[in-house]
């Protein structure tokens, strides 16, 4: 099997509500579909869903590269050839993550159908049957967050994810305010989404939450500052989660190597899709830290792949792949139920592309042969 052409399709996906978090405020979600087509008639399908903060890339960035370096490197390539695949991409370009995700996260999908199976078994087979599903909440004032997290409880999920980060006393009135509204064992978890800027002002917030119960804390320093991240760690006993400033295998042996993090955050679109993916996740695991697969709030197709790779490891306790419950129009279909999720055992990704949703969606589209 070859890869003969590509379509690419930069869309925007609108939220049901507008996302909120520390360092923007999102009314839709700008995303680029690609399309990988092959000599055999399989197509593949892949998502980079940039994040000018967080990967450096940008929507109209991702579109040059795909059209004009990766997209033209793997067309006559076997998609099975992932790690020569990756070995192309990255001799072409630094970095550039979410868009070698894309193609990344395509050729898996080409691998599957051609294997008829589902993705998760190219990456270990299922481990986990079903996924629980939290509820993420976006910064507002703390008993409009109270409230919500309130009625996710009551609506049957199984955590709250709260997004903090704006104004440090504030972030302490939203926290206490959530864990008073869902009581005391009710799972919780915080992102300050890099919010806090220094040592002493995340210090300041976590010491006022630590008798909150707080399943972990993530990101409360700024992306660069791993050695700030270590200083938070070493004098908080809230688990210290890693993820805007955890992209490659770099970052990761840094780490480790100053006991930065109990957790980390995978996100295809930092890492580069799931073959680099699943190398973060046996790194972790050999050093005894856990994982989590979050997203930049992606479509049914990321989202999926991300789930493919969380069902297949032991070391990913959770997940944030929650993008397609907050969307009002998605391109694809995922089985989530209000607390949980579990794939199918149909090839690839597993999901049936809407091609007139997509269409109706997409603002930019570009054929390449």
């Amino acid at each position: 099997m070859k890869i003969t052409s590509a379509t690419v399709y930069g869309i925007r996906l609108p939220f049901i509500e507008p996302f909120i978090i520390s360092y923007h405020t999102y009314k839709d979600m700008p995303s680029v579909i690609l399309e990988l087509h092959t000599d055999e008639g399989i197509t593949g399908y892949g998502e980079a869903t940039p994040d000018e903060h967080v990967t450096g890339e940008t929507f109209d960035g991702v579109i040059a590269v795909l059209t004009e370096f990766l997209i033209p490197a793997v067309i006559g390539e076997d998609p099975f050839n992932i790690e020569a695949i990756h070995e192309k991409m990255d001799k072409l370009l630094y970095e550039n993550p979410s868009a070698k995700a894309a193609v990344d996260i395509a050729c898996y999908d080409l691998m599957g159908k051609k294997a008829e199976l589902p993705v998760y078994y190219l990456l270990g087979g299922r481990f986990h049957n079903q996924l629980d599903v939290p509820k993420v909440l976006s910064i507002l004032e703390p008993e409009v967050m109270a409230q919500q997290a309130k009625a996710a409880k009551e609506e049957g999920y199984s955590s709250i994810k709260l997004k903090v980060g704006t104004d440090a006393k504030k972030d302490v009135e939203r926290i206490h305010a959530v864990r008073s509204a869902v009581g005391p064992d009710f799972p919780i978890r915080v992102d300050a989404n890099q919010g806090w800027q220094t040592v002493s002002e995340a210090l300041s917030v976590i010491r006022k939450i630590e008798d909150c119960g707080i399943d972990w804390m993530e990101q409360p320093v700024v992306a660069h500052d791993i050695d700030a991240l270590a200083e938070v760690r070493a004098k908080t006993t809230i688990p210290i989660m890693i993820d805007e400033g955890l992209h490659s295998l770099k970052e990761m042996r840094e780490v480790i190597a100053k006991k930065a993090a109990d957790k980390i955050n995978i996100k295809l679109m930092k890492c580069g899709g799931l073959y680099r993916g699943s190398q973060l996740v046996h790194i972790a695991e050999m050093a005894g830290i856990t994982c989590q697969v979050g997203s930049m709030v992606e479509s049914s197709i990321a989202t999926a792949a991300g789930l493919h790779l969380t069902t297949a490891k032991k070391a990913i306790q959770s997940h944030e792949l929650v993008g397609p419950l907050m969307f009002s129009k998605d391109i694809a279909q995922l089985p989530f139920t209000k607390n949980a999720i579990a794939l199918s055992d149909k090839p690839g990704l597993g999901i049936e592309i809407d091609k007139d949703a997509l269409e109706e969606i997409t603002c930019r589209k570009m054929e390449i042969k």
